[in-house]
């Protein structure tokens, strides 16, 4: 061993890191045409899953359930849309969910609780919560634009 040898070891290593992520990132790269698919795949599967009725006694969809549904892993589905759209597996189902509580709340007359309780939420809190969140806006306030 001579002063140079941790060096060449690291630099050896570093160079075999950079080829496995590049292989890595390169998968979603080559697959663009079949990763569409996937994505346009998943806006069917949950539009489907927030216009079936079992969302009463199912709850909201798990990444687990979608990546099922898609046939590929959730880490996967999960690499495959944080590169392709920069939001997380749990973050489209959220966007998903909070298009349909607007859908409801600017088009029927259902109380708060009523759709949250439709949307799969336990406790009315829960939903009000993280509407807010994702919209900066109560529920209340929400509907409330549109009178």
């Amino acid at each position: 061993m001579d002063k140079f040898s941790q060096d060449v070891i690291i630099a050896q290593l570093e160079l075999l890191f950079t080829y496995a992520h590049r292989f890595y990132e390169r998968q979603f790269m080559t697959r663009k045409i079949t990763n569409s698919k996937i994505v346009d795949r998943l806006e069917e599967v949950l539009t489907d899953y927030f216009n079936n009725e079992d969302l009463l006694s199912e709850g909201l969809p798990t990444v687990q359930y979608i990546a099922d549904t898609l046939n590929i892993s959730t880490k996967y589905l999960s690499s495959l849309l944080k590169q392709l759209t920069g939001q997380t597996t749990q973050q489209h189902i959220h966007e998903k969910l909070i298009e349909k509580a607007k859908e409801k709340l600017s088009t029927t007359d259902l109380t708060v609780s009523e759709i949250a309780y439709d949307l799969g939420f336990e406790h009315s809190q829960s939903f009000s919560k993280m509407f807010k969140s994702k919209t900066n806006q109560s529920p209340l306030e929400f509907r409330q634009s549109f009178n």
